[in-house]
């Protein structure tokens, strides 16, 4: 609706999470390294965790693009409802027959990966929604994860989850699972030089040439947002069309404040412009 206006080639703040969009901030970019180190290190289970709109997505997706060729991906976007509806589900991306059986499930994928890491390659299997999967379904992802030769694994995990993850892991009874756990990383919030560099890179890819928002005003979607890359989509998303919608070329403080108004999640200022920009 505001690309013409203001002379974009795309849509910079959309919510679908885009590649092309992608600025290397240190929490995304600290993830991203540290889960394909563990990968060339032979590491069995990988966690990444995230709050919600931290940005997991956008990195799972660098990481499918990242992943060096003698690596075999198997994504599992849903969480399984049970350990053999995620045995039944790897089974498939790995192009298994599943008969039900689950001694011949687990035999069938074993066999699968010692095939595939006799022709040089290895299963790396992603699963999203971490947060969600149920105790016996954790637990099949650690007897995956213990599957391996003398001097290597046949299966790399990696987990996607929300915080609730960690809490669940931290429970007695999954301690086995929790310290199977090599490496995790954690997608904090950004602070507000990330912030500033998040909204400046994404209008500079989308074919901005000026200075839309000027330093107070991404300081405000800054503080609204919390940080959350999610929200500050949101935020600048709905300051440019308050913006258009007055035909004004740059995004002023009355643009902000509206869309912070319009944004359930966002934190609202002490007080209502004019009267003071401020927040606590």
């Amino acid at each position: 609706m505001y690309q013409s206006h203001f002379g974009l080639t795309s849509a910079p703040f959309a919510l679908t999470p885009n590649t092309r969009l992608f600025h290397a901030l240190p929490p995304h970019l600290e993830a991203i390294e540290t889960t394909l180190a563990a990968l060339a290190m032979g590491e069995g289970i990988i966690q990444i965790s995230g709050e919600v709109g931290t940005g997991k997505t956008l990195v799972c997706r660098m990481l499918i693009n990242q992943l060096p060729t003698q690596f075999e991906l198997a994504y599992l976007p849903t969480p399984a409802r049970s350990g053999k509806e995620l045995r039944i589900a790897l089974a498939r991306e790995l192009a298994l027959e599943t008969d039900g059986d689950e001694a011949l499930l687990a035999d069938g994928l074993q066999q699968a990966l010692l095939a595939r890491k006799a022709a040089g390659k290895t299963v790396v299997v992603l699963i999203d929604e971490a947060q969600a999967l149920p105790d016996d379904a954790l637990e099949v992802v650690r007897l995956l994860g213990n599957l391996e030769t003398e001097q290597e694994k046949l299966l790399h995990i990696i987990l996607l989850g929300q915080p609730e993850l960690d809490t669940r892991l931290a429970q007695h009874h999954l301690r086995q699972f929790r310290q199977r756990i090599t490496f995790r990383s954690c997608l904090r919030q950004l602070d507000l030089s990330e912030t500033a560099a998040y909204i400046i890179h994404r209008l500079a890819a989308s074919g901005c040439e000026t200075e839309l928002f000027h330093l107070a005003e991404i300081k405000a979607i800054w503080s609204a947002s919390w940080g959350i890359p999610r929200l500050i989509n949101q935020l600048c998303h709905k300051s440019l069309l308050a913006a258009c919608s007055e035909q004004r070329q740059h995004i002023d403080r009355q643009d902000v404040l509206l869309a912070i108004r319009d944004t359930l999640g966002a934190r609202q200022p002490r007080w209502t412009f004019p009267v003071l920009w401020g927040w606590q």
